[in-house]
């Protein structure tokens, strides 16, 4: 575990939190070790995150209210966020899988990649306290945090059109590349934003990145889930049967 602590510049007073957190269910589930895997860990280290970032926010934003702040922290903890912290550490190649997890990409799945490094927050916090924790957070982090909270609201599409979504029904919205063209150095790209089985917008760009983000712009200006009741036609089909 000596190259990940000399990575992050934080050295385990308890090593065995250390791999805790890097240890999938995975791998927990094929040693037959019981819940030695980080999942508790996971729990932890996302409530410390958000401390942190709160804490950070409230602090350097005076004059936001809540609504604002809490737009705000959402980018800096949404899924994107945290496999971006983990990549940065080249978390992903110290992750503890299984066979079948390994043999199915396990150390480049977002999933994986956001969780171990809630963990290992975690893991920090209970080795060496909450400034260990935020000491770690910004010592590796904090050029990615100054480029997010410059950046004003309105240049994360994808993000608020989650949370509206969200405030109807808790399915997320799931993005698809309809189509590409062009040739490797000049390639354009079609997108489109789907959910609860419905195309709500699509958008173009000269990156897959790029065109989802004017997918989601395309479905906040349009506005076709405006209406939706995700237990109306629950409730509609129980009273025709």
């Amino acid at each position: 575990m000596d190259s990940i602590e000399a990575t992050i510049n934080y050295r385990f007073a308890n090593p065995d939190l250390l791999t805790e957190a890097l240890t999938h269910p995975s791998l927990s589930y094929e040693a037959k070790r019981g819940h030695f895997d980080n999942q508790r860990l996971e729990y932890l280290g996302d409530a410390v995150i958000q401390l942190i970032l709160t804490d950070e926010l409230f602090r350097r934003f005076p004059d936001f209210g809540e609504g604002r702040l809490t737009k705000l922290r959402s980018r800096l903890v949404s899924r994107e966020a945290l496999c971006h912290f983990a990549n940065k550490i080249e978390l992903g190649q110290h992750l503890l899988l299984g066979k079948g997890e390994l043999a199915s990409g396990g150390r480049k799945r977002s999933s994986n990649l956001a969780d171990a490094f809630e963990a290992l927050a975690g893991a920090i916090y209970l080795d060496g306290g909450l400034e260990a924790a935020r000491e770690f957070f910004f010592a590796n982090f904090r050029e990615f945090v100054e480029e997010i909270v410059a950046q004003p609201e309105e240049m994360n599409p994808k993000g608020e059109l989650q949370e509206f979504l969200q405030a109807i029904a808790p399915t997320s919205p799931t993005y698809r590349i309809l189509s590409q063209e062009g040739p490797d150095h000049l390639k354009s790209f079609l997108a489109e934003v789907r959910w609860e089985g419905k195309s709500l917008g699509q958008g173009s760009g000269n990156s897959k990145k790029e065109a989802e983000i004017n997918a989601a712009s395309d479905a906040l200006r349009s506005r076709l889930w405006e209406g939706h009741n995700s237990g109306e036609e629950h409730v509609n089909n129980r009273e025709q049967l």
